[in-house]
């Protein structure tokens, strides 16, 4: 089944364009298939632009999104598996909406368990 992170990528995306707000991602760099400027990571982070303005050939489909940006002058081709984006928020005021993370469980044979906590 279809995660639905990319759709609501999509709506938040959209939602800020509407608004005139600007669409700002978190991205998790530790993820193998990330093709982000590596000069702007910060603890296996980057926050990215995604606003019409800053963008070119934006695509935000189920698998990834990509997009051509400038940075610091040179023309990068930017790609990013949905599952590494840990968020979408406007700049201007914090709203948007942070996912889980992704991560497969472990095969170690033990089911992962719940502990309440008071």
């Amino acid at each position: 089944m279809t995660t639905i992170t990319p759709y609501l990528i999509r709506a938040y995306h959209q939602w800020m364009e509407d608004c005139e707000l600007t669409a700002h991602i978190l991205v998790d760099c530790s993820n193998p298939d990330a093709i982000v400027p590596t000069q702007f990571i910060q603890d296996d982070r980057i926050v990215l632009n995604i606003a019409a303005s800053a963008t070119q050939s934006l695509v935000l489909d189920n698998n990834h999104l990509s997009f051509k940006a400038r940075f610091s002058g040179q023309s990068i081709d930017v790609f990013i598996p949905i599952d590494a984006i840990l968020g979408i928020y406007a700049s201007e005021n914090g709203e948007g909406m942070f996912f889980e993370s992704q991560e497969k469980p472990q095969k170690n044979g033990k089911k992962p368990s719940l502990k309440l906590l008071d």
